[in-house]
């Protein structure tokens, strides 16, 4: 046990430390392919690519007047950051151009699985993913928490991407799970853990890490030839990574009888109801629901969820990322909770003074609607006021931050954020661009469960066209 403790650490750091070095490069142009060699012609493996059945066929099946809506999120650490991510964008785009994309990367440089554990609170669920593009150094106990998290929380599909090659070393590694140990890290994670964390949570592992030896072999390269350090990829290194996630993401064949949003995780459901009824009632199954509004809906639709309004339902807050330490993207602190229920508002924290390497300060806190809501000390267990915050000391992220930028933090630094309700207590017409659906989340982060929904407006047929239920694979 102690020495599984100390490869962690060992790794942890040096995943950490490592990928800051990118914070203050520019991200390498991949638009050199021509110049290098492509990989040998390979496909991905098709039991692989089924695992991402719902998001390819939400894309493939899109048309002109049919443009399905798919959520698209990268998030890691400073790989995830660098520019082959873009080059995939681009694809998706180019692949698939009748889907209404909304792609976002939410990856923060230097922040291992240990930290992301706590910033994917703010960034990954509440995004409401179709499809989740993940990789991540660090604690192999922290990475399979936040997989375990996106399938009882989310709908997504999952793309996990093994590691690309760092040393050469590498090339004559031990691929056999059932001779590999934590103490062979980089072969245990990408030849035991990943594939069997993938297996275990049904995502698609894209085999980068043998692919990436494949290359390297197969036009006589070191790693270090696709590097610009010892970790982080540089052009070719980024065109090649854009090249062996793609194939992952290319067009799947229709399978006969699927429905992207009529499935295990997704139900979608008409309203039945007359023209003249005002109030429709559902049974639904699920953490998250979906009003599907008509094209030319004209009036506001009141939404109850098990008798309440969403804003009644404490499930329902939550916290935006908080802002960032100056000149970076790295949020001062990694999580916010709360003892009581919230309500949407800002909040500034103030800091008063803070010790010269980060590790204390004192700060004053504010909510718009609150008001003053109490004083702490960084290296203690803070709830406010109204108990609506709670800070952990181990949440901040301070003293980590001025050690790897080295720089002092401002007098009187603000710090933000935001507590917000994922849903609507009422829903007004959204116009639609020709093609697409006009659909509002009226609740995300429900318990999981059975639950009511009840939809109230004056001829409720002319507004709503059906409602949408959301369940996670695990509970």
């Amino acid at each position: 046990m102690k020495l599984l403790r100390f490869w962690l650490v060992l790794f942890a750091f040096h995943g950490l430390a490592t990928s800051v070095q990118a914070q203050a490069a520019a991200p390498e142009s991949t638009s050199k392919a021509a110049a290098y060699p492509a990989p040998t012609a390979w496909q991905p493996d098709p039991a692989e690519r089924e695992k991402l059945r719902r998001s390819l066929t939400l894309l493939n099946s899109s048309t002109p007047t049919d443009r399905k809506t798919v959520r698209v999120l990268f998030y890691g650490q400073s790989i995830t950051q660098q520019a082959w991510w873009k080059e995939v964008e681009r694809y998706l785009r180019a692949t698939y151009p009748n889907a209404n994309f909304i792609v976002e990367n939410r990856a923060i440089g230097g922040h291992s699985s240990q930290l992301l554990v706590k910033t994917a609170e703010a960034d990954l669920y509440p995004f409401r993913p179709d499809l989740v593009i993940f990789h991540v150094y660090g604690s192999h106990t922290d990475y399979e928490r936040i997989i375990q998290n996106i399938r009882a929380r989310t709908s997504a599909d999952i793309l996990l991407q093994t590691d690309h090659i760092t040393k050469d070393t590498a090339l004559s590694e031990v691929t056999d799970a059932s001779k590999l140990s934590p103490k062979d890290w980089d072969a245990w994670m990408n030849h035991a853990f990943l594939p069997q964390t993938a297996s275990k949570f049904g995502a698609c592992r894209a085999d980068v890490h043998e692919l990436w030896k494949s290359y390297l072999r197969d036009h006589n390269l070191k790693a270090s030839d696709l590097l610009r350090d010892g970790v982080h990829l540089n052009a070719h290194g980024e065109w090649l990574m854009a090249e062996l996630v793609k194939p992952y993401l290319a067009p799947l064949a229709l399978k006969a009888g699927y429905d992207p949003l009529n499935n295990e995780v997704v139900r979608t459901m008409p309203l039945a109801t007359t023209d003249n009824d005002s109030v429709a009632r559902f049974e639904i199954e699920g953490t998250r629901a979906d009003i599907i509004l008509q094209p030319k809906a004209n009036q506001t639709i009141s939404v109850l969820i098990d008798g309440k309004r969403p804003s009644e339902l404490s499930n329902l807050f939550g916290f935006t990322r908080v802002s960032s330490f100056p000149q970076s993207d790295w949020p001062m602190l990694l999580k916010v909770g709360s003892a009581a229920p919230l309500v949407a508002e800002d909040w500034t924290l103030e800091i008063t003074s803070a010790s010269a390497d980060g590790s204390a300060c004192a700060f004053a806190l504010r909510g718009s609607k609150t008001g003053p809501d109490g004083e702490g000390v960084s290296t203690n267990r803070f709830v406010s006021k109204s108990g609506r915050i709670v800070l952990e000391p181990a949440d901040w992220n301070l003293g980590y931050a001025m050690k790897v930028f080295k720089r002092p933090l401002p007098e009187k630094f603000a710090v933000t954020w935001k507590s917000v309700l994922h849903g609507h207590d009422t829903v007004s017409a959204a116009p639609a661009k020709n093609g697409e659906e006009s659909a509002v989340t009226i609740a995300n982060g429900l318990t999981a469960g059975r639950h009511v929904i009840e939809l109230r407006g004056a001829k409720l047929q002319n507004s709503a066209k059906a409602l949408r239920a959301y369940r996670p694979k695990a509970k």
